[in-house]
């Protein structure tokens, strides 16, 4: 309660300061590295402000697979309807399925949210929230907030790093970190999914645990490359503890070999593992979703 009347009382520094911040995001977006976009539209994304509507918007047509589909997926947390319609229009037109998935979902999500009983009843047209010349048609005073039912609970149980070679116990216990921290958040960005125990059994789910493996983090020399290679499997057991199934992916980065320096070898491994698990998720949530069905 002290919090909130804290927080309460300092609501206009408070809205500067998120104005700021999505400002700073937003030029972010522009960023010519793929990893720079992600992490501002993953930003953007767990910020739920309605202010960040035309950014995460603007990220629905970024080159890269990944950044769209946070954009959709923050879209529907965020739950206001004129996203709806280049949401919708993206649900079937994107090149990436992964992308049409979480777009479709957020549409739906949203439209729920907003009492649409009729998914086709906008139009693809842009939504009037970020037309040419600014305005905040289609918001209201008090947009309704999305109040997603999740379908499936993910307890991170485990990682470790079991790669070979010579890595020492301290630079393994940080790459774990680093893939239990990258799943957490991919988790909470997705309204399919929750972390929360309690939640889970609100909605009668059954747990499905992830233990995260390295089994490979290796440096290679590719052309005139210096390249990470990383590979990753997943184990999924219920909540029993029983063994249900594996998945594994991989991901590399790659470093000019001329002037590279061995200081940037911790870097290319955290981007390897951090890519490497970012692109099994959408896989990991399709095979639970399938999984968590009797």
């Amino acid at each position: 309660m002290c919090a909130a009347i804290a927080l309460s009382l300092a609501a206009p520094i408070t809205e500067a300061r998120a104005e700021d911040r999505i400002t700073e995001l937003s030029k972010q977006l522009s960023s010519s590295s793929d990893k720079v976009r992600l992490s501002a539209v993953t930003a953007l994304a767990r910020l739920g402000d309605k202010s960040a509507l035309k950014p995460l918007v603007t990220a629905l047509g970024d080159p890269n697979p990944e950044v769209r589909g946070v954009a959709a997926i923050g879209l529907g947390r965020l739950g206001h309807k004129a996203a709806l319609p280049a949401l919708r229009t993206m649900s079937s037109e994107d090149t990436d399925a992964a992308v049409r998935a979480s777009a479709k979902q957020a549409a739906t999500a949203i439209a729920r949210a907003n009492g649409i009983s009729e998914p086709g009843a906008a139009t693809a047209s842009a939504p009037p929230a970020v037309r040419a010349h600014g305005g905040t048609a289609g918001f209201g005073n008090q947009p309704r907030a999305l109040e997603a039912r999740p379908e499936v609970y993910v307890a991170v149980n485990n990682a470790n790093d079991d790669s070979p070679g010579k890595t020492d116990k301290a630079a393994r216990q940080a790459h774990a970190e680093i893939l239990k921290t990258v799943l957490v958040e991919q988790c909470k960005l997705n309204t399919a999914v929750t972390t929360v125990a309690a939640e889970a059994k609100r909605f009668g789910l059954d747990a499905r645990n992830i233990d995260i493996s390295v089994i490979k983090l290796e440096t290679t020399t590719v052309g005139a490359m210096i390249q990470m290679n990383a590979e990753l499997r997943l184990a999924i057991s219920d909540g029993k503890g029983r063994m249900m199934s594996f998945l594994s992916g991989g991901a590399a980065v790659q470093l000019p070999k001329a002037g590279f320096d061995t200081r940037h070898l911790p870097k290319m491994r955290r981007d390897a593992l951090e890519n490497a698990l970012r692109g099994m998720f959408d896989k990991l949530i399709a095979h639970l979703r399938g999984k968590s069905t009797t």
